[in-house]
């Protein structure tokens, strides 16, 4: 772990995965804190909001941090050049390649990038491109998810590329056992989100935190598509009201494109806007029946509400038992 570690420029190298709404400057001040790496998850946020995000993270910790950009972001030059006047040291970029010129826009301003590499294609091309660290993340994650397991991603990718960046391992990591075995995998770290939402520090209104811990690993699942003409991106959340709705209204639109009422593009946006605010319904407002809980599967090992400090020491601790009950 220590060239995680040394990456990143915290004590340990355990990153904040990033959570729209979750991961802002509460928790991810608390991360770094604790000794992990907090990551601000700027989301839809525009430029203006990620600039003060930034600067009210910095006011609370003085501990290192990234930020988390989408690719698909309309602003992302912007947001980029936000990152760049603060001195974020860190930026990870999400969901999909990234557009020319980001990669080289973040190295000049003295960043490191880290990139998500779903595939071992992806990872080597990625690493051709420059990119600093990756990170491979499983389907047992909470959010957007791939369809491959954190536990074949890790066999398949890290004997191939673990020497030649930092690879961060996520998705299901509940434990420090888990780690452990990524590390001795060749990982040089690993990503955790569901742990940390029942953080003290975290501001998850009080009816998600509840949520995630009546949960099991089995309520926290993946959204389905019904119709191939209605494209839906799996998104692991749990079991609520909200998940039932949705696959009745693809039944509805493609019942409706069947009988013509409605063009196809027109019917792709309705299922494409069903979810629009709906996580910040859940995380903020507390409606966790008619919100998006986005939630991994590791759910199941969060127990209660605790402060981020206690979360990082406990899987400190696992982890170095487990390595030591395997070199005795």
């Amino acid at each position: 772990m220590q060239r995680g570690a040394a990456f990143l420029g915290s004590e340990v190298a355990i990153l904040g995965g990033a959570m729209s709404w979750v991961s802002e400057r509460h928790l991810v001040a608390a991360i770094s804190d604790a000794g992990g790496f907090g990551v601000i998850a700027c989301g839809a946020m525009t430029p203006s909001l990620l600039d003060a995000e930034i600067g009210a993270t910095t006011a609370r910790t003085d501990k290192p941090f990234g930020v988390n950009l989408i690719t698909m972001h309309p602003d992302l030059t912007e947001l980029i050049d936000v990152c760049a006047r603060h001195g974020v040291g860190h930026v990870v970029l999400a969901g999909g390649l990234p557009p020319k010129g980001s990669l080289e826009a973040i190295r000049e301003a003295g960043a490191k990038v880290i990139c998500f590499a779903p595939t071992l294609a992806l990872a080597k091309k990625l690493i051709r491109s420059g990119v600093d660290a990756l990170v491979i993340e499983g389907m047992e994650a909470g959010g957007h998810i791939g369809p491959v397991s954190t536990s074949v991603l890790a066999q398949e990718m890290l004997p191939e590329i673990a020497e030649q960046v930092p690879v961060f391992v996520a998705g299901g990591i509940g434990r420090g056992e888990a780690i452990a075995g990524y590390l001795e995998m060749g990982a040089a770290g690993v990503q955790l989100g569901t742990r940390f939402v029942c953080a003290t520090e975290s501001i998850a209104h009080a009816n998600f935190k509840k949520a995630f811990i009546r949960a099991s690993a089995r309520d926290a699942v993946a959204s389905v598509q019904i119709d191939p003409r209605l494209p839906v991106i799996p998104v692991r959340a749990l079991k609520n009201a909200a998940g039932e709705l949705f696959a009745a209204k693809q039944r509805e639109v493609a019942q409706a494109l069947d009988e013509s009422r409605v063009a196809m593009g027109e019917a792709q946006l309705q299922i494409e806007h069903y979810w629009a605010g709906a996580l910040r319904r859940a995380v903020i407002d507390g409606d966790i029946e008619h919100g998006s809980v986005m939630a991994g599967q590791s759910v199941g090992m969060v127990t209660k509400e605790e402060p981020c400090a206690a979360i990082v020491d406990t899987l400190m601790a696992e982890a170095a038992a487990a390595l030591a009950r395997r070199a005795a």
